[in-house]
């Protein structure tokens, strides 16, 4: 079975599980770039966000009170974070979606029991294939999703933890 068979076999449902995987998957690879770009330029993200803190708070009140570095930080962190949401989506609906072509899938293999009985089991078997079908690409999808949610979160929490690092010398004068 070629792969535009086996999507086309899944129904609708299929098709929408695929368009979220295309979607999801740009989202991923977009989000990889922005931090990648964002790690090699640390230094200057750094001196960018002190030299802000600088304009907006007179030093001394900055040394003291390092809740207000922190907040800065973190807002320029929450920045990169941009997509996540969208990727854990389609990580937690993916196969939530796959569950209701099953059921679905299911539900029509018992219709046509009632209906014709097994006189005809090619009927019964297409019911169980939409089934299947849509949970595999259901799973498919959802976790690479849910794998690079938890990685990219990994890594903006490690960026975060590298900015308040290379921050504090510009901070010290």
């Amino acid at each position: 079975m070629r792969l535009i068979e086996f999507i086309n076999a899944g129904g609708s449902i299929t098709w929408i599980l695929v368009a979220m995987n295309v979607v999801g998957i740009s989202l991923i690879l977009w989000r990889l770039f922005v931090m990648r770009d964002f790690n090699k330029n640390l230094d200057l993200e750094a001196r960018a966000v002190a030299d802000d803190l600088i304009k907006r708070f007179d030093i001394k009140q900055l040394l003291p009170n390092l809740e207000l570095v922190k907040d800065t930080i973190s807002q320029r962190v929450h920045e990169l974070e941009v997509g996540m949401t969208s990727i854990k989506v389609v990580a937690t609906t993916a196969p939530l979606l796959g569950l209701l072509g099953t059921v679905i899938g299911i539900y029509e293999a018992f219709q046509v029991i009632s209906a014709t009985g097994l006189q005809d089991p090619g009927q019964f078997a297409s019911g169980i294939s939409y089934a299947l079908i849509t949970t595999i690409v259901g799973l498919i999808v959802a976790i690479p999703h849910y794998i690079a949610h938890n990685y990219l979160s990994g890594e903006l929490d490690a960026l975060e933890i590298k900015l308040e690092k290379k921050i504090s010398p510009y901070l010290k004068g």
